[in-house]
């Protein structure tokens, strides 16, 4: 069952497989699973075994990526597995939301401006994550989430749920003040007892100081923002790394290294010749807790800040 209005976002590589999304969705959250760089039959592993941790009726999506060679395959999979819903990013399109339709299952796009929450919404979406120049990982824009979410909020009439560099119950608040049904956190939830990354790899976020961020031009095309370490040295400006084994991952790619594969890399524990993608506000987090304890955090600092700003509360 819903209790807050947090949509736990999807992380790849192996960041939030079936035991961080059914922890979210236990502590009352929405848990998403990554389809990103896991197989088909592992993606219906990792949604069966989510369900079957779920208590309650929690609600379980999965995110898939248009900009992957394996998205129709994966789509198709998540919708034979009754997945409460699917979220989709890097891309859309017209056949992704008839899929979705003819299943009965919502199907959510991931935009950056109002223009493409439009477009969305046109084409069939239930709903849009606006995500911010502040998310972790690939980035679809250079402006704040803050400046975004009230121009794609007055542009279409579905949910809008915003993204980036959500970190608190303030940050929650001021979201849905500008009109968001919800928010999605990502970075928060990796520093989680319950997060499949290995503890190397929470620990990089613990650590991270704001200096530590670095911008990366990836083999998509796009900026993503990642933590310093020997790879983002490895790969800074239009440096090139040899690709030992082409995963032909990508429908386009730089080819200049393998994201896939660095990311496969930090997913084994090797968070120093590996890509480590983080959100802005990463320097932010200063242990690893238990998601409930996350969720609470969040909930009383929701309650705190609407009892000094003399507003009303949506979190239970």
């Amino acid at each position: 069952m819903l209790k807050v209005p947090i949509l736990q976002g999807g992380m790849g590589v192996g960041i939030s497989l079936s035991k961080l999304a059914s922890a979210v969705a236990n502590a009352g959250g929405i848990g998403i699973i990554s389809g990103t760089g896991i197989s088909v039959e592992e993606m219906r592993t990792h949604i069966r075994k989510a369900k079957d941790l779920i208590k309650n009726k929690g609600f379980i999506g999965v995110n898939v990526l248009f900009a992957m060679n394996d998205f129709a395959e994966k789509m198709k999979a998540a919708l034979e597995e009754k997945v409460d819903f699917i979220i989709s990013g890097a891309g859309i399109s017209r056949d992704m939301y008839s899929w979705g339709k003819q299943a009965g299952i919502p199907v959510i796009s991931i935009v950056s401006s109002a223009k493409l929450a439009r477009i969305s919404e046109r084409l069939g979406a239930s709903a849009v994550v606006v995500e911010g120049f502040e998310a972790g990982g690939h980035l679809g824009t250079d402006r704040p989430m803050f400046d975004i979410l009230p121009e794609v909020v007055e542009a279409v009439s579905i949910p809008v749920i915003a993204a980036g560099g959500i970190m608190n119950g303030e940050d929650i608040a001021k979201a849905i003040a500008l009109g968001a049904a919800g928010v999605q956190m990502g970075t928060r939830f990796v520093a989680s007892e319950e997060c499949d990354a290995p503890i190397a790899f929470k620990q990089k976020y613990v650590n991270a100081n704001k200096e530590d961020l670095v911008l990366l031009k990836t083999t998509v095309g796009l900026q993503g923002r990642a933590i310093k370490n020997n790879f983002s040295n490895l790969i800074s400006g239009e440096n090139k790394v040899k690709i030992t084994k082409c995963q032909d991952c990508l429908k386009n790619c730089s080819y200049r290294f393998c994201t896939l594969d660095s990311l496969l890399t930090s997913m084994d524990g090797d968070v120093e010749n590996g890509l480590v993608f983080a959100g802005a506000r990463v320097a932010e987090i200063k242990d690893i807790l238990p998601v409930q304890t996350i969720i609470d955090n969040l909930t009383i600092e929701y309650r705190n800040f609407l009892k000094n700003s003399s507003g009303s509360s949506t979190l239970t």
